[in-house]
């Protein structure tokens, strides 16, 4: 296994990466669903019987219940070290990007929580953004997500290594991150609700000056590496 890799080519939506694994009648369990875009995809695929969304910031749990349209999505409010689910009772557990947001003394209660709820020979799909490129350049001035980050991975490590997960694969690709200017940056992500960035003036015109180095007209265009483990739960 590895936490990244020195080569990245593959440039593509991670929908490309994850829509194989949608097969009929699966029920999947979502950790850290974040704003339901992911969800909301999974579902409109129309393949899937069933979704758990599990969220842990109560004002994004509150508006992704007000969803309409979605009849086979549950979201709840949880995180994966406690899942308010029975055991093997889903094929799929989704991670995007939401692993490294698990208190690191939590990880490892979270990957047996994990194992505990997934059928046998269920997987865990995992994604997690590599401390790299340029949109990390920006991230990193008010958010350094490196500990966490190495933390997150060493938990995978550890999952595997335990014999409680098989790795099927790994995967290395970049996702595309795009913003039509620097507001729209504050408001997805300096705003964001489940975590309380506090961003002097100072920091605040520094991070938008960063931001301004990769502004052009159709907006800030970014390239994001990204890492997935497909895990599969061995017994």
């Amino acid at each position: 296994m590895q936490i990244t890799h020195p080569s990245i080519d593959r440039i593509c939506d991670e929908q490309e990466i994850y829509e194989g694994l949608l097969l009929d009648g699966a029920r999947v369990l979502e950790l850290g669903c974040g704003n339901a875009k992911k969800t909301r995809s999974i579902a409109q695929d129309g393949k899937v019987a069933s979704i758990l969304a599990l969220e842990v910031d109560e004002i994004q749990h509150a508006k992704n219940k007000r969803m309409v349209g979605l009849p086979q999505v549950r979201f709840e409010l949880g995180g994966a070290e406690h899942i308010p689910a029975d055991n093997a009772s889903f094929d799929i557990v989704f991670l995007f990007r939401s692993l490294h947001h698990v208190p690191i003394e939590e990880m490892d209660q979270a990957f047996s929580e994990i194992h505990r709820v997934l059928a046998p020979g269920g997987l865990a799909y995992i994604s997690e953004p590599i401390f790299a490129g340029d949109y990390n350049e920006v991230l990193r001035l008010f958010h350094n997500e490196e500990q966490v980050r190495e933390a997150a991975f060493s938990a995978l490590k550890r999952a595997v290594n335990s014999g409680r997960f098989e790795l099927v694969r790994e995967i290395f690709f970049k996702t595309i991150v795009h913003y039509p200017n620097f507001l729209q940056f504050e408001q997805d992500v300096i705003k964001v609700t489940h975590t309380d960035h506090q961003l002097s003036p100072e920091l605040y015109a520094s991070v938008r000056a960063k931001f301004s180095e990769y502004m052009s007209e159709r907006g800030a265009e970014f390239h994001m590496p990204i890492r997935v483990d497909l895990l599969r739960r061995a017994s």
